[in-house]
């Protein structure tokens, strides 16, 4: 009886330590939903920028691809949300003209220097924090985070910034088949994802997020765009 007395004790303890374990996550996650204060959009709405010059992305991620990689989708949120978008081909043929090849060469160049030589507003800056395809035994994923900031070339303040990332676990994981269903499964995604480069698919949804508009503490809409100064 004191055996039993004893087990049901300490089947009870242990069920308290399991309830307080999952109300203590349960209050992390809570604090972690809690809204962002919203962004303070004072200067930006006070410099008005109407064109963009986006610079190469600074690197700072393992995969090669990845400035490319993100440069290739930079310029379509950005028209979208109202803005003229200095074509990327031309910026980065005048850079080179320029001796300028590497991206954080370029970011290094005083803001009114490269009003002086393309006469934008503002520019973009960014940074792959993450790129490219993670492999496991039954599974893989792909990841893209960047970071960004729009900064005032006629004064050199930073009038916005955020960050973004996308995921292929996004979509889920239906776990059907057991092991063997796994394991095929993630053979199959590899070489999806090697054989279609994954990383601009998710690259370019990353920058939808980043520098789209309306987002919350996002871009806010330009001239172009008849939702201007409306948000």
């Amino acid at each position: 009886m004191m055996r039993l007395l004893s087990a049901i004790s300490g089947a009870a303890s242990g069920a308290r330590v399991k309830a307080a374990l999952v109300i203590s996550a349960a209050m992390m996650l809570s604090a972690c939903a809690t809204p962002k204060a919203p962004y303070d959009y004072t200067a930006f709405k006070a410099a008005r920028p109407a064109s963009i010059l986006i610079l190469p992305p600074i690197n700072e991620s393992p995969d090669v691809k990845a400035t490319p990689g993100v440069m290739a989708s930079t310029v379509f949120p950005l028209a979208e949300a109202g803005y003229y978008v200095f074509p990327v081909s031309l910026v980065d043929e005048t850079f080179k003209q320029n001796g300028l090849t590497a991206a954080e060469d370029i970011h290094n160049v005083a803001p009114d220097k490269l009003r002086s030589i393309f006469g934008a507003d503002a520019a973009l800056y960014m940074r792959v924090k993450r790129y490219g395809s993670t492999y496991y035994v039954i599974n893989s994923e792909t990841v893209v985070t960047v970071e960004g900031k729009i900064v005032d070339l006629r004064t050199g303040a930073t009038l916005w910034q955020g960050t973004a990332s996308a995921s292929s676990a996004e979509g889920g994981n239906s776990g059907g088949g057991g092991l063997a269903g796994a394991l095929v499964g993630a053979l199959v995604k590899q070489v999806m994802n090697t054989a279609s480069e994954s990383g601009f698919t998710y690259a370019a949804l990353a920058n939808q997020r980043l520098l789209g508009a309306p987002r919350v503490n996002g871009m806010l809409y330009g001239p172009r765009s008849p939702m201007y100064q409306k948000d």
